[in-house]
């Protein structure tokens, strides 16, 4: 085991700029309201909820309807973001399913 010698001031030092950082990431999780953990979805989950293919959900991420955060590999979707772009997809559907109809 290695030990270091500091100053006292040297600690006080570290120790009030530690004190600063938490009291910033404190009021930072104040504004934006988010201490709370959400449910998260992965792509598998959205597909059967929205249902649509895991190429359409692709197409949502990369056009931006849909946000997500990636981990490693994987993609993961908040419920609540989820929920709001329910109806503005199903509108999408609906129109796509008019198009498709004046085709045919």
């Amino acid at each position: 085991m290695e030990i270091i010698n500091i100053e006292a001031r040297t600690f006080e030092a570290m120790m009030t700029g530690f004190e600063t950082f938490a009291e910033k990431v404190d009021a930072l999780c104040r504004a934006n309201g988010e201490k709370t953990m959400q449910e998260w979805l992965d792509n598998q989950e959205v597909c059967k909820i929205l249902n649509i293919m895991p190429r359409t959900l692709q197409t949502y991420r990369d056009n931006g309807t849909i946000p997500y955060t990636r981990i490693g590999n994987k993609m993961y979707y908040r419920s609540d973001d989820l929920k709001r772009l329910i109806p503005h997809i199903a509108d999408r559907q609906k129109q796509k399913k008019l198009n498709n109809s004046k085709i045919d």
